[in-house]
């Protein structure tokens, strides 16, 4: 399976991640959440999540299903992936439509999800983020339950620098990358 997810709650170093396996030459997709609320926001619209989870949620869905889609061929790393619809959803307090769980089943990823745990010291709220730090422990702790619930195996990442992660992401033991899968340069 070339897609593969790396999650956590917001505030732990997901993006960082995800730019730094960018520079190296690996294919990603940008965090669709932030996307949207940017777009929302500019809109003045009320589909955001602290405004309308339920129909940020559908916007969310469409557009991860879309670009879940256009990743079919090389190693994709994605910043989220529809799972994480879901644990938002459990999270917030609604139900899940049948929708989302069809479409979490239906497009799979590998099957081995990196979370990025809580991590206080570089927590920090911005323009797409406002939940407290203790949400998103809370998020967290959703996200693993909800990715193991779709039959995933989730393998927290370790705390520290870029280029830790980078090597425990690229290592064999992960079972993610093959040694064809590494871009060329």
């Amino acid at each position: 399976m070339n897609r593969i997810v790396i999650s956590g709650g917001p505030g732990g170093g997901k993006t960082s991640l995800i730019d730094a396996l960018q520079k190296r030459g690996f294919a990603v997709s940008e965090e669709v959440s932030r996307q949207l609320i940017r777009q929302q926001v500019q809109l003045q619209s009320d589909l955001v999540p602290w405004k309308n989870l339920e129909g940020f949620a559908e916007l969310a869905l469409e557009a991860m299903i879309s670009d879940f889609r256009v990743h079919d061929s090389e190693v994709t790393f994605f910043d989220r992936g529809i799972p994480d619809i879901v644990a938002y959803l459990e999270v917030g307090g609604r139900s899940v439509p049948p929708d989302f769980s069809r479409a979490a089943r239906q497009y799979r990823y590998h099957t081995n999800v990196l979370l990025t745990p809580p991590w206080r010291e570089i927590y920090v709220n911005d323009d797409e983020r406002w939940q407290s730090f203790p949400e998103a422990e809370e998020l967290y702790q959703a996200l693993a339950k909800t990715y193991q619930q779709y039959g995933y195996q989730v393998r927290t990442l370790p705390k520290g620098s870029i280029q830790e992660r980078i090597t425990f992401v690229t290592a064999p033991a992960t079972g993610l990358l093959s040694a064809e899968a590494f871009p060329s340069r």
